[in-house]
């Protein structure tokens, strides 16, 4: 038994069968897009120890951008990214120049080295600026960082889209899109401040694919305000009928304490624990059961998908886009709040757009908080990965010994497993996984209302 099929064939096992244990998920814990995560960033990182890795990197080493545009159209309640109203283009313009100062000033640190081969455009939305000014900020990059033959993907706001921006998309050869469509249901969109009749959705998919989108993504999202099962089954039928390459089955996080756009939403509205388990449960059967591929707990893939490969062949990766088939290990971004990953660090930008600017504005790199990763780092993060990726992590003897006492609580429900050299998440813990994985966090005493619910 190979670690990739033990933790393929939860896709074909595991409908109907996952046992609910509500003291394994009280706990909230991180996404595991990094390890260290992001809560572990202080400002003892910044500009300087950004420019040393940069510097640092190989001739021929393999690097990703990511691109962050933190402004949309309309600003959904729900929504926790670091985003801000388009309301002003002036302001929006200043951001593009700024942005376009930080590939200069990348560029000039990596003079040449490095191959970029993946480019990506997230937000807020990407679609929120003018066409032409995503042509003119794509060309900047592909000409300072020599990266034409680059793979580029985008999120897209579908309610935003026009024949423009298709034109464009087809010109500039995107070939990955994600849109964000959460919910297909009218009540349910209107409380949580995101309307988009399925018509739109339908129109934007066929213009999409026409305009050379091979792989297309939906985010949708369990545990909204007054969703029930069958509001999930809804816009999960619906969504089945467009065919998209890839969703994601996202479980909505409800903290106003930290986003106050989500105090527009009556926490008395949303379904408590088990509700929200149930329609995870669901989610998955009829996903799978449509064909889709699961790809860890809350992502699916169609089986032409290069996602669903990867995971067949155990090249499946997390990083700050989530499951991902990109190897790269340096991942460089741009703009406000944008995190880069280097071997051994990860350092985020200034996150306000404004003060971004500023810094740019005066030729400095805008790393502003980070952490160091060192060789422990590494290792957990590496088992972290393995065991959301793959299922199963392999370690010494030593290290299972001493991982057992935590896994405890888990192993004596049966949903993991523990050999001399390996520990592996059974069917039954799929939903667990991230509270398996955060058994080797080392900062794992987490202050309640900072990450989302496993489930």
């Amino acid at each position: 038994m190979t670690p990739v099929k033990e933790f393929g064939s939860w896709s074909s096992h595991c409908c109907g069968m996952w046992p609910y244990f509500p003291d394994l998920l009280e706990r909230p814990v991180p996404r595991y897009t990094s390890y260290p995560t992001a809560a572990e960033f202080t400002d003892d990182v910044g500009a300087v120890d950004q420019i040393a890795a940069l510097d640092a990197i190989a001739p021929h080493a393999d690097i990703s951008l990511y691109v962050h545009i933190p402004y949309c159209q309309e600003i959904c309640w729900y929504c926790g990214c670091n985003t801000g109203a388009a309301n002003r283009s002036g302001r929006i313009s200043s951001y593009l120049e700024a942005l376009e100062e930080e590939i200069h000033l990348i560029a000039r640190h990596l003079g040449g080295r490095g191959r970029i081969h993946r480019i990506a455009f997230g937000g807020g939305s990407p679609n929120a600026i003018a066409p032409l000014a995503f042509v003119r900020l794509l060309d900047r990059i592909v000409t300072e960082l020599d990266a034409a033959s680059a793979e580029i993907s985008i999120e897209l706001d579908p309610r935003s889209l026009d024949d423009a921006w298709y034109g464009v998309l087809r010109q500039t050869c995107v070939t990955r899109a994600s849109l964000g469509v959460q919910t297909l249901v009218p009540r349910i969109q209107k409380v949580i401040g995101r309307v988009q009749p399925l018509a739109v959705i339908e129109d934007a998919t066929r213009r999409l694919r026409a305009a050379g989108i091979e792989s297309l993504n939906f985010d949708l999202m369990y545990g909204l305000p007054d969703q029930h099962l069958a509001d999930l089954e809804t816009t999960l039928s619906e969504t089945l009928q467009l065919a998209p390459d890839r969703i994601a089955l996202f479980g909505y996080a409800h903290l106003p304490s930290l986003l106050p756009r989500q105090r527009r939403i009556d926490a008395g509205d949303l379904p408590d624990a088990h509700r929200r388990f149930e329609q995870a449960a669901h989610g998955f059967k009829v996903l799978t059961g449509a064909g889709y591929r699961a790809i860890g707990f809350d992502h699916f893939a169609l089986p032409s998908d290069p996602l669903a490969t990867a995971a067949n062949q155990g090249r499946l990766h997390r990083n700050f886009q989530g499951f991902t088939d990109d190897p790269a290990d340096i991942l460089i971004g741009l703009g406000a709040s944008a995190i880069s990953q280097f071997p051994g660090l990860l350092v985020q930008n200034e996150k306000m757009a404004g003060r971004y600017r500023m810094l740019v504005g005066a030729h400095q790199l805008a790393g502003r908080r980070g952490v160091e990763r060192h060789a422990e780092d590494h290792w957990r993060g590496e088992v972290i990965e393995a065991l959301l990726c793959r299922g199963e992590a392999r370690m010494s003897e030593d290290r299972v010994s001493r991982s057992r006492h935590a896994l405890e609580p888990f192993i004596d429900k049966g949903l993991v497993r523990c050999g001399p050299t390996w520990i592996r998440i059974m069917p039954a813990g799929l939903p667990y996984a991230r509270m398996i994985a955060s058994c080797f966090d080392r900062f794992r005493t987490f202050s309640k209302g900072q990450f989302s619910h496993a489930v």
